[in-house]
């Protein structure tokens, strides 16, 4: 079945960075494009990042442009979020997400806390 393994998250002071990971199986990674979600406290959750099957497009929400970037290893089904100039704002569970058949499947989701 299809899993989806966040990892990376934790406390980090405003201008610091972090990289997340998003490892996958029971699916064909290579064949699919991968999204990174985040879920503020008191928020719905935002679409942030996407990426194309084969890594060559990405897109971002305006909020973290330039300071976010998405990357994937399709041999290691994994993909990644390069957090940097990270920001109080930026505070959320991290969650990663894949359309696979007819159902939509989400990480268990990683905290990320910017704070001084």
């Amino acid at each position: 079945q299809v899993q989806l393994v966040e990892s990376g998250g934790g406390l980090v002071q405003p201008g610091g960075s972090l990289r997340l990971s998003c490892a996958s199986s029971g699916f064909k990674f290579r064949d699919y494009a991968m999204t990174w979600y985040r879920q503020a406290p008191g928020k719905e959750r935002e679409l942030i990042a996407t990426i194309s099957p084969n890594g060559n497009r990405q897109n971002y929400v305006d909020s973290v442009k330039g300071r976010f970037t998405v990357s994937r290893d399709n041999a290691r089904a994994t993909m990644y979020l390069q957090m940097d100039s990270l920001d109080v704002e930026d505070t959320a569970v991290y969650f990663c997400y894949v359309h696979h058949g007819f159902t939509d499947y989400w990480g268990q989701g990683t905290q990320v806390t910017v704070s001084s």
